[in-house]
């Protein structure tokens, strides 16, 4: 029944993502993200180093599966009635100064021969992990302060800009940019319309009856409307010639907007959480690891310069923005949402894959971009911690900003 299919290498993926997690929690003093252990171990046992395991069928399926999950509850993070005002401007306004920024750092990798014009590079610069960031806002209590709302709504806009844009200008379908938007804008009027449906069908009491009934057995009714959500768009964005992360990301966002009143289900988010960590995005990062072009990395010293350079560009790119955060957070509060907003991995390596694909970047280049966010990581967000847990205790008792306050008050100023 299986043919030539074998499952040994999945196997070893699937250890490797048991043991990451084990192994970055059992570290003292130091908290390495799973996903970075992953990728690194992808590389270690890939074709690169030990030539354990290959990119197989059962792999590569998985891991596109777990690539659209991972975009999926990205997008579940979102929440987009908290984008508005002075907030939203701030947001805005930085992801325009980010693509600025990125595409001067473009123009100079062009000129060198790393990248095969500035643009890509811009894109590939815009993204914040907001699964990686979040986290750290929560841990550290200041995810509701105006340091956490300033850094997830830029985040969310620099998300959103970056997967539209990548689908827009970089997609691998047939076709100009403005065929593209027509597809954009075909896919946009769907969603709405689907929205309304969703919408529509929660105020049925007959319908969500029957969903409170199902949603905790074995039907586990409400993860599979999600995951057929999820497919659902993705097919959808793939037919109309846009790349299947927006597809993935759009689902999430907008089954977070529709899906706002959880008190009926307060499990599903855990419960889409246990199905993409705990199972599919995993293979994704392995997978990723096994891609990785050690080769052309260390093939001569001057590819390992690149990774600095790539680094610095991504902190100039995503930090130097939080300079508009000054006024209502401070200089500190500024420099924390810097090193946040420069933290970048999931994305970097799936515009990475797709730039590699069409020739839009050298794969020297690629896996130097890898190794500078997988830095990033590692890196920024431990000294982002650090500096919040030696705010002033004035930052600390500031109290749970109003979107519209957000500007009014810096961080460990008193009343």
């Amino acid at each position: 029944m299986t043919g030539d299919l074998t499952f040994g290498d999945l196997l070893i993926v699937s250890l490797i993502a048991v043991i990451a997690p084990l192994v970055a929690n059992s570290i003292p003093g130091i908290k390495v993200p799973g996903v970075v252990l992953e990728i690194v171990a992808g590389i270690v046992v890939g074709p690169s180093v030990l030539g354990w395991v290959e990119v197989d069928e059962p792999i590569a399926v998985l891991g596109l599966v777990g690539l659209a999950f991972l975009l999926f509850l990205a997008g579940l993070e979102i929440d987009l009635a908290s984008l508005r005002g002075h907030l939203l401007r701030l947001a805005l306004t930085g992801f325009g100064l980010t693509l600025a920024i990125g595409f001067v750092a473009g123009a100079a990798f062009d000129a060198a021969g790393w990248v095969n014009g500035p643009f890509f590079l811009a894109i590939a610069l815009t993204a914040t992990s907001l699964g990686l960031v979040v986290p750290v806002l929560k841990d550290a209590g200041v995810a509701d302060e105006p340091v956490g709302q300033l850094i997830i709504a830029g985040a969310t806009i620099a998300d959103f800009g970056a997967v539209i844009l990548l689908s827009l200008f970089f997609s691998e379908a047939e076709g100009g940019t403005a065929s593209k938007l027509i597809a954009v804008g075909s896919f946009v009027t769907v969603m709405a319309v689907l929205a309304l449906v969703l919408v529509r069908a929660g105020r049925s009491m007959r319908i969500d009856a029957v969903l409170f009934r199902l949603q905790d057995t074995t039907a586990e009714i409400r993860v599979r409307i999600a995951v057929a959500l999820l497919v659902g768009f993705v097919a959808l964005a793939a037919n109309a010639g846009l790349e299947i992360i927006l597809g993935a990301f759009i689902a999430g966002a907008l089954l977070g907007a529709v899906d706002r009143d959880t008190m009926s289900h307060p499990h599903l988010r855990t419960k889409l959480d246990a199905v993409g960590y705990g199972f599919v995005i995993p293979v994704f990062f392995v997978a990723s690891g096994l891609r990785f072009d050690l080769d052309a990395l260390t093939r001569s010293p001057g590819v390992l310069t690149r990774v600095p350079l790539l680094l610095l560009a991504l902190l100039l790119a995503r930090g130097l923005p939080a300079l508009l955060y000054l006024r209502p957070l401070g200089r500190d509060g500024a420099t924390i949402a810097a090193l946040l907003q420069a933290t970048s991995l999931p994305f970097i390596v799936t515009a990475t894959q797709i730039g590699v694909g069409i020739g839009a970047i050298r794969p020297a280049t690629a896996a130097a971009l890898v190794a500078a966010g997988l830095l990033s990581v590692v890196v920024f967000p431990p000294i982002a911690l650090g500096l919040l847990r030696r705010r002033p205790p004035a930052a600390e008792s500031a109290p749970p900003t109003a979107l519209s306050t957000v500007g009014h008050r810096p961080m460990g100023t008193q009343d």
